[in-house]
C-alpha cells in the first residue's frame, strides 16, 4: 500500500484571455456549463463557442451541479481528528516525487493529488472522467477543446502563506516538462503555450483540436511554489522539505523508515466542496516493513491500521485469530466494476528471443494457470485476457462496427488472426499435465528458428535459450517455479532473480530486465496515458512505462484515435481496437484479476458504506468518535 488513496491509476486535464468573450449566454451543453459566445476582432471570422463552468466532464455531463455541497462518497459532518497509520515496503530516500532520480516517500504525488500538493482541479471518484475546479475556481474552454483557460481562487496560498498564482501554474508546467520525470513530456506532449495574462488566470493552448482530454489533465498539475524552487536544483532526490499547498504537510521524516503528514489545519481549500467530509485525519503516518510477510504480521500486532491484500494466499490464511472474532479487526471484500488493466510476465522485447513474436507466443503455452489458480489461489482469480480486464474497454469476440472499420485500415500490416479468431490465452485441464501445450510452444519454437539438442533447446549456433523473471515480492516465487520447471521441460534455461524494491524499480527505469512481473493499470477513459505505455517514441525513454519497448506504428496510430475519441461510444470500440492489437502480438503473458479489493483494518474507523466509487480510498474514512485514544 503506497498510497493513502490507492488510485490504481491517475486519470488526469490553452489559452484564451477573457477579453475575447464578448456575451454570456446560459445555455445547455454538453458539460452542464454555461457557454459564451467569443469573437475576434475581424469581423469576417466567425463566432467561437466558448464554456465556462466550475467542472468539466470527457463525454457525457457533470454529475455535480454549480454550488453542490460535497460529493456523494464523503461525509460531510465527519469529524475530524486521530491518527491513520499505514504501511510501505522496501524504503525511500526522497521527497521529490516528479523526477526519475530516487524513490519517493509515500503520501507524495507523481501525477495528480497527493497529500503535499494541490492541483487545479481535483477528479471525482464516483464519475468515469470528470475534474473540478480546486486551485482553479472557474475553467473556460472552446467547443473544440484546442485550448483551456483556468481562472484561479483569488485565497488560494502555499503553507508558508505567499499566494498561488498564475506564474506558479507555468512555472510548475515549464520544470515539469523540462527537469521532470519523462511522463510529463508524454502525457502533456501536446501542450504549445502557457500564457498568463494576469495573476489568477493562465491558459494552456494545444497542438491541435484532437486531443479532447489535455483540457482535463492540465488540471492534475500539482502546483509547486516558484518562489520555493526558482534558485533551487529541482533534479536533485534529497530529504529536504519542500513547500506544499496540499490539506496536509511533512510533520516528521526518519529517512527510509518513516514519514508523518501533519493536517493543515488552516487550509485554504478545507471547507470548498470537494474537500467536505475528506483529509479527516489530524496525522498520516508511513511505515517502512522490509517485506509483505513482515508488514502483515505488524498489522496484526496493531503497528499500523489499514492494509490492501493483493494475495489470495494472505488472505485465505494470514488472518486469523481473536481480534478477528472478537471484531477488533475487520477483512472485508468491497467488490466493483473497475477496470482491472492488465497483470502479466512481461517481455522486455529489445533483447532478444523476446523480439520474436513466435517465442513470445510459444513461452504463454507454458504458464499452467489453471493448475496455478486451482492449486496455489483456492480458486479465487479471474485469467486475464485484456489490457482493460472487467471493463466494456476490453475486446472480445471478433472485431465488429466501429472497431472493425479501424482494424481494416491496417489489414495488411496486422496478423491475421485479429479478423479471423477470437483472441484466447492457452489453456489447460488444471491437471498439471501439459503436454498438448509443449507440442504446441516447441512447435511455435521451432518455426522461430529453436531446436531441441540433448535436452536443450538451441539456436542455430548452439547456444541454449535462457533467462531470468525479476520479482520484487519473495511470494510470487512459488508462482513462478512451476513456470520455471516446465521452460526448463522444453529445455529453457530460467533463473528467478529477488530484488529489493529499489533495485527493482531502477531496473524497471532502465530496462535492465528480461522478464518481470508487472502491472499495467487502467482507467475507466484511457487516454494521453497510453502513449507512455505503448508508444514508440517512449520506446527508449527511460523512465517511461513503455516497459516491454513497444516499437509499432499501427499501436501508435490506435493510441492517438483513442486519444481524439469524440464520444463515450467511439472511446469504447477504438480502445477495444488497441487492446486487441496488442494482445494479438503476445507481448506479455497474461495473468489474472481479480474484481475486488480485499481490505483489512482495526475497527476504530468510519466511512460512506453506500458510497460506489471507481478508486478505493481511505481519503474520506474518519476515526470513530468512541474509539479515539483507544
Amino acid at each position: 500500500m503506497t498510497s493513502i488513496a490507492m488510485r490504481f491509476r491517475c486519470k488526469r486535464a490553452t489559452a484564451f484571455t477573457l477579453s475575447f468573450f464578448t456575451a454570456f449566454l446560459s445555455l445547455s451543453n454538453p458539460t452542464n456549463a454555461e457557454t459564451a459566445s467569443a469573437t475576434t476582432s475581424s469581423s469576417n471570422q466567425a463566432e467561437e463557442v466558448v464554456y465556462q463552468s466550475h467542472g468539466i466532464a470527457m463525454h457525457g455531463d457533470l454529475k455535480y451541479p454549480e454550488g453542490f455541497t460535497h460529493f456523494d462518497y464523503a461525509n460531510p459532518d465527519a469529524p475530524k481528528g486521530g491518527t491513520m497509520r499505514l504501511a510501505s515496503t522496501g524504503g525511500f530516500d526522497s521527497l521529490n516525487p516528479f523526477i526519475l532520480k530516487g524513490t519517493p516517500a509515500s503520501g507524495l504525488t507523481r501525477l495528480g493529488q497527493g497529500f503535499l500538493y494541490d492541483s487545479l482541479t481535483t477528479q471525482s471518484n464516483d464519475e468515469p472522467f470528470s475534474q473540478y475546479g480546486a486551485i482553479a475556481k472557474t475553467i473556460i474552454w472552446p467547443e473544440d477543446r484546442s485550448w483551456v483557460t483556468y481562472k484561479l481562487e483569488p485565497n488560494a496560498r502555499f503553507h508558508d502563506g505567499e499566494a498561488i498564482r498564475s506564474d506558479d501554474v507555468k512555472f510548475t508546467f515549464d520544470t515539469l516538462i523540462e527537469k521532470g520525470h519523462p511522463l510529463y513530456a508524454s502525457y502533456y506532449g501536446n501542450v504549445t503555450s502557457v500564457e498568463t495574462p494576469d495573476d489568477l488566470t493562465v491558459t494552456f493552448k494545444f497542438k491541435d483540436s484532437t486531443n479532447k482530454e489535455l483540457a482535463l489533465i492540465i488540471g492534475q498539475l500539482p502546483i509547486l511554489p516558484k518562489h520555493y524552487w526558482q534558485d533551487k536544483e529541482f533534479n536533485s532526490a534529497n530529504l529536504t522539505v519542500p513547500v506544499g499547498s496540499g490539506p496536509y504537510k511533512i510533520k516528521s521524516v526518519d529517512p527510509g523508515r518513516s514519514i508523518v503528514y501533519e493536517r493543515v489545519k488552516d487550509w485554504w481549500a478545507k471547507d470548498k466542496n470537494i474537500n467536505k467530509g475528506q483529509y479527516n485525519f489530524d496525522e498520516v503516518k508511513y511505515d517502512y516493513y522490509r517485506d509483505d510477510t513482515v508488514a502483515i504480521e505488524g498489522l496484526k500486532a496493531d503497528q499500523f491500521d489499514v492494509r490492501v491484500e493483493l494475495s489470495s494466499k494472505q488472505w485465505a490464511t494470514a488472518y486469523e485469530g481473536p481480534q478477528f472474532k472478537d471484531g477488533r479487526m475487520i477483512k472485508k471484500l468491497i467488490e466493483h466494476d473497475n477496470p482491472t488493466g492488465m497483470q502479466a510476465f512481461v517481455y522486455n522485447t529489445r533483447r532478444a528471443p523476446f523480439d520474436n513474436i513466435k517465442v513470445r507466443e510459444a513461452l504463454g503455452y507454458l504458464f499452467d494457470y489453471e493448475w496455478t489458480n486451482k492449486t496455489l489461489f483456492y480458486g479465487t482469480y479471474t485469467r486475464a485476457s485484456s489490457y482493460f480486464n472487467n471493463s466494456e474497454l476490453g475486446s472480445s469476440g471478433l472485431p465488429e462496427g466501429e472497431e472493425l472499420e479501424i482494424l481494416n485500415k491496417y489489414r495488411d500490416q496486422l496478423p491475421e488472426e485479429v479478423f479471423t479468431k477470437t483472441f484466447k490465452v492457452p489453456t489447460t485441464d488444471g491437471s498439471g499435465n501439459i503436454r498438448r501445450n509443449m507440442r504446441q510452444a516447441i512447435k511455435l519454437l521451432k518455426e522461430a528458428g529453436w531446436n531441441l539438442n540433448g535436452g536443450k533447446l538451441v539456436d542455430a549456433n548452439g547456444k541454449q535459450m535462457s533467462f531470468e523473471i525479476m520479482i520484487v515480492s519473495p511470494s510470487f516465487e512459488r508462482v513462478i517455479l512451476p513456470f520455471q520447471k516446465n521452460l526448463k521441460r522444453v529445455g529453457i534455461e530460467v533463473d528467478i532473480r529477488l530484488v529489493d524494491v529499489q533495485q527493482f524499480i531502477k531496473r524497471i527505469q532502465t530496462f535492465d530486465f528480461d522478464v518481470m512481473v508487472g502491472t499495467f493499470g487502467q482507467s475507466s477513459s484511457p487516454g494521453n496515458e497510453q502513449r507512455d505505455y505503448w508508444h514508440s517514441s517512449q520506446a527508449d525513454n527511460q523512465g517511461s512505462r513503455n516497459t516491454i519497448g513497444i516499437k509499432n506504428p499501427v499501436i501508435d496510430e490506435l493510441i492517438e484515435l483513442v486519444i481524439q475519441a469524440p464520444s463515450r461510444e467511439s472511446l469504447v470500440a477504438r480502445t477495444r481496437a488497441l487492446d486487441r492489437v496488442l494482445l494479438w502480438n503476445h507481448y506479455v503473458i497474461p495473468q489474472w484479476h481479480f474484481p475486488a479489493y480485499r481490505v483489512i483494518y482495526w475497527n476504530k474507523f468510519d466511512y460512506p458504506k453506500d458510497a460506489k466509487t471507481h478508486y478505493f480510498t481511505t481519503d474520506n474514512w474518519w476515526v470513530k468518535p468512541d474509539t479515539a485514544g483507544k
